[in-house]
Order: structure tokens, then sequence, then C-alpha cells
């Protein structure tokens, strides 16, 4: 796993003045189910639409482009890229098929199956899902633009006792 990310913090310039620090561009690579839970995290509400997902067949490579949350920035949204490579499959599962259709990622999970080949399953709200069979895990995540403020924070309700 490499994580390239600078922390939001005071800093103090040459000339003593205090201020915030930029964060900079997000980059993780993953290659293990643990990898994928921290890219995971990382990519929690992000918003993407059925059109920017391109599954190039032959290249073996699904790429994602996506409007991030930065949970490290806070109030802040950044275009990234996610790129998995050596992908055999792509499926997708009750995902709204207009190409403009808004679909808010969750979580996305690494399933083993014949080692190194799995399954990563990306889960959207309102129950879609999209299957992505791999020889291998092989993915990417990096920041594409600057940041700009978020509308929102993403908002998730407390699960009801019991439940």
């Amino acid at each position: 796993m490499t994580i390239e990310i600078d922390s939001i913090g005071d800093q103090h310039s040459h000339d003593g003045v205090q201020g915030k620090a930029e964060a900079l561009p997000l980059r993780l690579l993953a290659a293990d189910a643990i990898d994928l839970q921290i890219m995971s995290a990382a990519l929690q509400d992000a918003i993407m639409r059925p059109v920017d997902i391109r599954w190039e067949r032959k290249a073996r490579r699904l790429t994602l482009v996506l409007s991030r949350f930065c949970w490290e920035c806070g109030e802040t949204r950044v275009m990234s890229a996610m790129q998995f490579g050596d992908v055999h499959s792509v499926k997708s599962r009750r995902l709204p098929r207009a190409p403009e259709g808004a679909l808010e990622l969750l979580a996305m999970d690494f399933i083993p199956t014949e080692a190194p080949s799995g399954r990563v399953i990306m889960m959207f709200a309102g129950g879609g899902d999209l299957r992505i069979d791999v020889e291998c895990l092989d993915a990417v995540l990096t920041d594409l633009s600057d940041r700009w403020p978020a509308g929102a924070e993403p908002e998730h309700p407390a699960a009801e006792e019991g439940a």
C-alpha cells in the first residue's frame, strides 16, 4: 500500500505567519483486501455516473471517474480516478442505466477465489452493485483536480437499536 497524503495542520511560513497547509493529492495502490479496505474508506460517499465507468475488455482494464468527498480534509470534494488491472469481467446489478444517473459509492470489498484471483464488489446506495472479477487485485486511486467546496458533508444516520 502506498499512501501519499499530507495532513492538514497548522504550519508556519518562513515569515512566521501561521496558516493551514494544503493536503496533497491522494494516491493509493491496492494489491490485497486490506489495501482495498483503505481505498474503500477514502471513496466512501464518492459520486459518479454510469457514463463514468469504462471497461476496456481487450486491455483488461476498468476505469472509473468519481467525485470523491475528502474525508481527510473535510468540506471539500475532488475529481478522482480509480483503475483496476487484470480484469476478466464486469457485471452490474440494480444500477441505473441512464448515462447521467447518479451513483453513490458506499463501500468496496474483495472476495478471494482461487489465489490470487478474486472479485471486487462495489456497493452503491439503493442496493445496486458492480462486480469486478480480477486475475489479481491491482487497483490504483488518484486525485485529478483541485478541491472545491462540498455542498454538504454526507450523512450516515445511526442504526436503530436492535436492528
